[in-house]
This record gives structure tokens, sequence and C-alpha cells, in this order.
């Protein structure tokens, strides 16, 4: 599921703590704390990714078309429900990266819904990064999982043009929450709620607001949290400058999912929090891995904008240093 337009308001959410049971205080995790535990700089000189076309658009049509898409490091992959980006190649670091960064990944996408068929709707593909190859499993919450990004914004004038979601941060986690769609009867005939395991996607999404739209005065940008206990959609950050940004998503051993966005590409402070959720009310207990959404209109000749992401990385926190990886 993409993000939904947002109205062009920003709702900040400066907290230090969340309050999340009766006189109990959890604090954030600050994305990047702890030990990096997988990542990938696209510095080696034979990255390269193979699209093994036609990618595949199961929430479309239910076809996967294997082979998958997948990058020589096995660090980045098409995911199972829609396909990768139509670009996906390693270019030199745009100006203004990370001190020493020579070369980034670029994304950008044409055919983003069933091959051959534009839909001429909005909509996304995406590209996974491969935790499991890198650490043989996934990070379990008590060990304070975060994800770290560097993304480079162009300037405005060579984005897609149109009012709409163009990017999305995304974790993968799995938590118990309640079933919102069948109900179970109770002693006496009413319907009570039942407990699911289930995997979610929360994520910081980039929406562009273009000054062809009869309410936008300029071109500009607004990030976009998903979500709220229910799930929702947020807006929570007006982006008036391009260049290089640092976005961060953490979880707490609470199950908290707490987000970080900054301008420039210094290590993610405190100062730099937008919100902390329970997104669809679930505590994770599982962080899976992270990915990109890249998003285009589907009409067969609107390229997305150009994304372009350096020194992506995922950190943990052990308690027990000796504790066996997670399978």
């Amino acid at each position: 599921m993409r993000a939904s337009k947002i109205a062009l308001w920003v709702a900040v959410v400066p907290l230090a703590f969340t309050v999340f049971g009766a006189g109990t205080l959890q604090a954030q995790l600050i994305p990047g704390t702890g030990q990096r535990a997988a990542f990938d700089d696209f510095e080696a000189e034979d990255w390269s990714f193979t699209h093994n076309f036609p990618k595949g658009s199961k929430e479309e049509d239910q076809q996967r078309r294997f082979p998958a898409g997948e990058s020589k490091n096995s660090l980045w992959y098409e995911g199972p429900k829609r396909g990768q980006p139509d670009i996906v190649k390693r270019v030199p670091t745009p100006p203004g990266g990370l001190s020493g960064s020579k070369h980034s990944m670029l994304m950008r996408t044409l055919h983003t819904g069933i091959p051959g068929r534009p839909s001429y709707h909005s909509k996304q593909d995406d590209l996974i990064f491969g935790l499991n190859h890198a650490i043989g499993g996934f990070i379990p919450t008590g060990w304070s999982p975060s994800t770290v990004v560097r993304v480079y914004f162009p300037p405005f004038e060579e984005w897609e043009n149109s009012t709409d979601t163009t990017l999305g941060l995304r974790i993968s986690v799995s938590g118990w929450g309640w079933d919102r769609e069948k109900k179970r009867r109770g002693l006496f005939g009413s319907r009570r709620p039942k407990k699911k395991y289930e995997t979610y996607w929360p994520g910081i999404f980039v929406q562009f607001n273009s000054e062809t739209d009869a309410n936008v005065e300029k071109d500009s940008a607004l990030l976009v949290v998903r979500g709220g206990s229910q799930g929702q959609d947020f807006g929570v950050k007006e982006i008036t400058q391009t260049g290089w940004w640092t976005l961060g998503m953490s979880v707490t051993p609470d199950g908290q999912v707490h987000y970080y966005a900054s301008p420039g590409v210094d290590n993610l402070t405190a100062a730099d929090h937008l919100t902390s959720q329970f997104p669809y009310g679930i505590k994770a207990e599982k962080f899976n891995s992270f990915f990109f959404d890249v998003i285009s209109p589907d009409d067969g000749k609107t390229w997305s904008t150009p994304w372009v992401v350096d020194d992506t990385a995922v950190y943990w926190n052990r308690r027990v240093q000796t504790a066996t990886r997670p399978r």
C-alpha cells in the first residue's frame, strides 16, 4: 500500500519521550545507535543490479515472474508484491555527499504496474535490502534495531511534475496486533476482535507539491509518516531545502517505531525526531529489513523523480554480545 496525498500542512511532534503506559516513559532510540550490523556504500567496483525483466506484479495480477531482480552482492532484491525500479545502478555521488563517498545508488522507474499494461494510476516499485543475506535472519526489537540512509533530493525542477507521493523509506516489522477484518463471537453472541501475528511496513514518505496544482503557489515537498495507531498517514515536516538529507527509523524494545529526518549528511540527533508511534496499534517484536518505494504515474511515458541514496545501513545494540543470530 502506498501513501495517500496529504493536505499541505505540517504536524510536527517534537517529543523527547513518549508515554505508552500508566506512569511509564520509553526513551527515543536515535537511528544509528549501537553497532552497524549490515550496510552497503556502493563503492565496490563490480557493484551491479540484474533486473530479470519482466518484473513481478503480484499485487496487481498475482504474477511473481521469477527469477526476481537482484544485485550482484545479494544486498538488494525485487520485492515479492511489486517489481523493482526500472533503473537501479551505481552512479557518482552527487555534490555535498558524505566525505570520501565516490559512488551511490540511483533508483528511477517508469512502468510501475503490470508489464505492458499501463494503468494510468500512480503505483510503486519496491527495492528491498537483503538483511537476511547480510546477518542470517531478523533482528529482535530487544536489540534496538534501526536504519539510517542518506537520500539526495534533486532540485525541484527535476521532480516528476505532479502533487503526489514520490519516494518512501520503509521498514518491515512483525508483531501481535488485533485482526482488523475477522472477529469472533463472545459468550453471549457479542463479537470480539481476535489477535493476529502480522508483518507491517511503517515508513517515511516524500510527497511533492507541484506548482502546476491550482492549490500550490510554488514547488515544495512534505515528509509524511505512516503511521498512526490506526495506520493513518500524516505530515510531519515541510521540505524547503533540496540536496542531501539523512532519514532514519528505529524500533525500541517496547515495540514502538521512531522516525527521524534532517537536511545534510551528519549523523542524526535527538533534535531530528519527527514522531514516535505504535503503527496500527501493534508492538513490533521483529525487525525484518528496510526497503525503498519508488513511485510513478504508470502511464508508459512519465519517469519518476530520480532518487539517489548512499550509505544505507542497519544498526543494532545487542544486549548479550555472545547471543547467536536470530533465525
